[in-house]
């Protein structure tokens, strides 16, 4: 069974985008290679090693995004009636207000408010309503927020 990676569009398009970056720096690294074997003794030739690296690591990074985009499964917004994939979710708390997006595990990057749906905060919010109250638990304490718009 193949394992589906879900991303909204905006995630698509980013790494569509980085894939075509990978494969127009995996041919300058193909030609620092050549320049690099020309100089001699591969074994002691640090710049041929070094190139050999970093176009094992692109190569690397190429198949996995082709990979992710081979199996990938667009997120669709649900109506906004519940929370689920794609959701963007305004909490009000006592202390402080957040908006969230939750987002696949591919996607997410806590700094710019992209959550996964697989992370405590995700779970806490999937199938959940304008209007309920949602705990979310962290390491010091528990805060409650009250779910107060999805988009």
């Amino acid at each position: 069974m193949k394992k589906l990676f879900y991303l909204t569009q905006a995630g698509i398009d980013e790494l569509n985008a980085e894939l075509e970056s990978l494969r127009a720096k995996r041919i300058e690294t193909a030609e620092a290679i050549k320049v690099a074997r020309e100089l001699g003794d591969l074994a002691e030739n640090a710049e041929y090693q070094s190139a050999r690296q970093e176009q094992e690591r692109t190569d690397s990074r190429i198949d996995e995004i082709e990979h992710i985009l081979a199996n990938v499964e667009v997120i669709k917004s649900n109506g906004a009636k519940l929370v689920g994939l794609g959701s963007t979710v305004t909490l009000k708390g006592s202390k402080r207000d957040m908006v969230l997006q939750v987002v696949g595990t591919i996607e997410a990057d806590p700094l710019a408010q992209k959550i996964s749906d697989e992370s405590p905060i995700g779970r806490a919010l999937l199938g959940k309503k304008e209007g309920d109250d949602v705990e979310i638990k962290t390491p010091v304490e528990t805060h409650t927020y009250k779910i107060a718009a999805i988009a």
